[in-house]
């Protein structure tokens, strides 16, 4: 098993991508700390991965409140005593429409969570790490951030920030043995796709997925398994990498 005995936090992990990367990391062995703000979710794919013969927790938690991220590590540590990966999945966007018309409190949230909860995360996870020897940090950004889409400009910001936070974090947390990456996937058929697309209807759905070469949209496998390969001792030498899972969408 690639991640046996290893410790993972996953925020967002009640649906979508964060949902199958908890259950792909439970699958190879890692007793996972499922964190979600929406805890009828969370509390069912922790339940459903200790069903299947995983190691896992749940735990409420609010990405953009730094109180709330003290206490998830926290759990985490009582848990199971130590913490190896911790993945910032959780993410919000807006609905497709014209930049102007985007709320300041929408824009607020969207940074809160897609940024700022990284920076909130490290705070808390940096220095655990640092006395453990090391550890993975994997942020889930978007190939909005590499090649971004009309009506989605406040989110493609965010998802670029993320990036270059990734980056950075890299090149100051390599000293530690801290690896930082990211994960850019394309639309992927998750409870965010209808926002990304204004509204879900085959015309849409047709019309994004003509923008990806592969012809399809991402699932939560395609990620999870990227998210593996970063999270395993297999990418030892890899950190600052903004990884396109993205069907050819970036070429």
């Amino acid at each position: 098993m690639r991640l046996k005995d290893k410790v993972a936090i996953v925020t967002g992990g009640g649906s979508g991508f964060g949902e199958g990367i908890a259950r792909r990391f439970a699958e190879e062995g890692a007793r996972v700390v499922v964190c979600d703000i929406h805890a009828v979710n969370g509390k069912k794919i922790a339940d459903i991965i200790s069903q299947a013969g995983g190691t896992a927790s749940f735990v409420k938690c609010d990405v953009a409140i730094d109180a709330e991220v003290k206490a998830l590590v926290e759990a985490a540590l009582k848990a199971y005593g130590r913490l190896d990966i911790m993945v910032n999945n959780a993410g919000v966007t807006h609905r497709n429409r014209p930049m102007l018309e985007v709320s300041e409190a929408e824009a607020d949230r969207i940074y809160a969570v897609n940024v700022k909860a990284i920076f909130l995360a490290a705070r808390h996870i940096v220095p655990v790490m640092r006395q453990q020897g090391g550890g993975c940090i994997i942020n889930t950004a978007s190939t909005a951030g590499l090649r971004p889409r009309p009506g989605l400009t406040l989110y493609n910001a965010s998802k670029g920030a993320a990036i270059v936070m990734t980056k950075s974090m890299a090149v100051e947390y390599a000293p530690d043995k801290i690896r930082v990456n990211a994960l850019c996937p394309v639309a992927g058929d998750t409870p965010l796709l209808a926002e990304f697309m204004g509204e879900d209807t085959p015309e849409r759905r047709a019309k994004f997925v003509a923008s990806i070469p592969l012809g399809r949209f991402s699932q939560p496998r395609d990620i999870a398994n990227a998210a593996l390969y970063l999270a395993s001792d297999e990418a030892d030498f890899i950190t600052g990498v903004a990884l396109e899972v993205d069907g050819g969408r970036c070429v």
